[in-house]
């Protein structure tokens, strides 16, 4: 969930709210410019107090052509803080160029090197083609996120009501990140009071293989977690299609049949995938 960093009433409901990964905001929500420090010193304030103990921290950096990047991160590169989203990332090497500036820091501040994780956040054309190089640029990198209405005012489309203009950049950034075993998050849904049309997007998402989605008010957080965790059903089906397979392989029959379908090694895999992610959360709560 994005979280303006310089407003302390956005702040204090994010800290109660259950979003996974709280994006405490530096760049875009942050205006005007002389707020940019203000961001900082508030996110520093709340993070080194505990307030966001429950939660993961991913403070949304400025872009290395802004002039206030290198003061983002190093004022947050602190305990409690697990890494950053870094927006505008066009190429490969704009990764590449934070992963070795964090580095720089991390040697400097003591932690571990790699201490600090990245999401790249894909705005661009340019981005959604370099997708996987952008991916596979630094070990740092998590997951991935789309950032739809930057994108289209770059490819100077139309953002329809239907979301057509966004559905073949959707597929390839989560098929990047698939390729490469990063998480795909989808872009934030800009009418955040139509939940009916939050659910829309949501189930293309869920089908598109993305993990999660960016949000941008908590009352839209119920429905993704609802979707994008298993329901009972798909943990149910998962059990029932290991077991089988499990008492096929015993029996030497080598194929197990559920439902009139051949459970093969790709059902398996899925199955296995869905009762980790059902544990997962489990162990979150």
């Amino acid at each position: 969930m994005f979280v303006p960093g310089h407003n302390d009433r956005l702040l204090a409901s994010a800290s109660r709210s259950e979003a996974d990964v709280l994006l405490l905001d530096i760049e875009d929500s942050v205006q005007p410019v002389d707020n940019k420090q203000v961001a900082r010193d508030k996110i520093h304030q709340w993070v080194t107090e505990g307030k966001f103990n429950n939660h993961k921290v991913f403070p949304r950096v400025n872009d290395r052509e802004s002039g206030q990047l290198l003061k983002d991160i190093y004022q947050l590169t602190i305990p409690g803080v697990h890494g950053f989203m870094y927006p505008k990332s066009k190429l490969g090497e704009d990764v590449y160029f934070i992963d070795k500036l964090l580095e720089t820091i991390e040697y400097e501040k003591g932690f571990p090197i790699g201490t600090f994780k990245l999401i790249p956040l894909i705005e661009t054309a340019a981005a959604v083609l370099n997708a996987q190089d952008i991916c596979k640029a630094s070990k740092r990198v998590v997951a991935i996120a789309f950032g739809c209405e930057d994108f289209i005012t770059d490819l100077e489309g139309i953002h329809d009501a239907e979301h057509q203009s966004l559905f073949t950049p959707r597929a390839i950034i989560a098929m990047a990140a698939r390729a490469t075993g990063v998480i795909p998050i989808d872009t934030v849904h800009i009418n955040v009071h139509d939940l009916d049309d939050l659910e829309t997007n949501l189930i293309v998402a869920k089908k598109l293989g993305f993990e999660g989605m960016l949000v941008l008010n908590p009352k839209e957080i119920p429905l993704a977690h609802q979707y994008f965790s298993p329901s009972e059903q798909e943990i149910a089906d998962a059990k029932e299609m290991l077991e089988l397979f499990e008492q096929s392989q015993k029996d030497g029959k080598g194929v197990a049949v559920i439902n009139g379908k051949f459970i093969g090694p790709p059902m398996v895999l899925s199955a296995k995938k869905t009762l980790q992610l059902y544990e997962l959360i489990g162990s979150k709560k």
